[in-house]
């Protein structure tokens, strides 16, 4: 039924649009000069559990944009120059670029160390350092958020903003078993801007809010809300290595792409120039 349905509905589209003059080619569904659009190039984007309404949306789509990006080429071919029309050097060019792109990407694979020390990082952050300024504020926290039916509330009021272990364990244990959300993790440095979005924190001012709030309760109608800030840096401060640490591995890792390349480059020249597999012609202007 469904293929009965687009038959038609492509059959009295292109019939009552005058399209076809002549006896159209078998499987042919539209024609512009003596360009042909067969239904097997249609059937290869209309998805196999589109149904029938939008299998005849995407068609009807799919041939009318062919078909005015045919008349708009025709119109280009007549009316273009053949020096305008002539892309052979920028194909070749484009071509050269691809296959040497994919063959640096292979050599990449194949000889690439990924592996990056803590050491290393440390000695590029060091010598570095001026590069990290950030360009937020972060900070070292730990929030959840509970529903107001929630048990123990008044612990928790206690052990979200504690310092000792088994505080933090039985925080740790509660929001698991009962936390909508939470983030305990209080040695990770995350942007100040994601904790506003879990937390419902009306600040203006950042920076003042960080230096003059240690820890926080907010509720809403339906839950509370506990924060405590461990530690923060803001906007303009150097960025502490553990939250560049990700950045640096890969610039290390980039680094050594180029000089991996260069280096092929390099070796390449040289075996090529040693085996006179290629020589620079000068002409009479250009001898010394």
């Amino acid at each position: 039924m469904r293929n009965l349905i687009f038959i038609l509905f492509i059959t009295f589209s292109f019939v009552s649009c005058n399209l076809f003059e002549e006896k159209i080619e078998e499987n042919a569904i539209a024609r512009v000069q003596n360009k042909i659009l067969f239904d097997s190039e249609l059937k290869e984007v209309i998805p196999f559990d589109a149904s029938t309404e939008d299998s005849l949306l995407i068609a009807n789509n799919y041939i009318q944009k062919w078909i005015k990006q045919n008349l708009i080429l025709e119109k280009a071919e007549l009316n273009l120059k053949s020096e305008q029309k002539n892309f052979t050097k920028q194909l070749e060019d484009y071509r050269n670029t691809l296959v040497i792109y994919t063959y640096e990407g292979e050599l990449i694979n194949q000889r690439l160390d990924t592996n990056v020390s803590d050491q290393e990082i440390k000695l590029y952050y060091e010598q570095n350092e001026h590069n990290f300024d950030l360009k937020d504020d972060i900070v070292k926290v730990r929030y959840l958020k509970v529903t107001k039916q929630a048990p123990n509330i008044k612990k928790i009021r206690k052990y979200y903003k504690s310092t000792k272990a088994e505080d933090v364990e039985q925080l740790k244990e509660f929001s698991h078993q009962f936390a909508e959300k939470f983030h305990l993790n209080e040695n990770e440095w995350i942007l100040f801007d994601e904790v506003l979005k879990e937390v419902p924190i009306n600040v203006s001012d950042k920076s003042g809010y960080l230096k003059n709030v240690k820890y926080t309760e907010i509720e809403d109608s339906l839950s509370y809300y506990f924060v405590y800030f461990k530690d923060y840096k803001l906007e303009t401060d150097v960025s502490p290595l553990s939250f560049e640490k990700k950045n640096i591995k890969n610039i290390i890792i980039n680094r050594r792409k180029l000089e991996l390349v260069s280096k092929m480059k390099q070796e390449l020249y040289q075996e090529a120039l040693q085996k006179k597999e290629f020589e620079i012609y000068k002409n009479e202007e250009n001898k010394p």
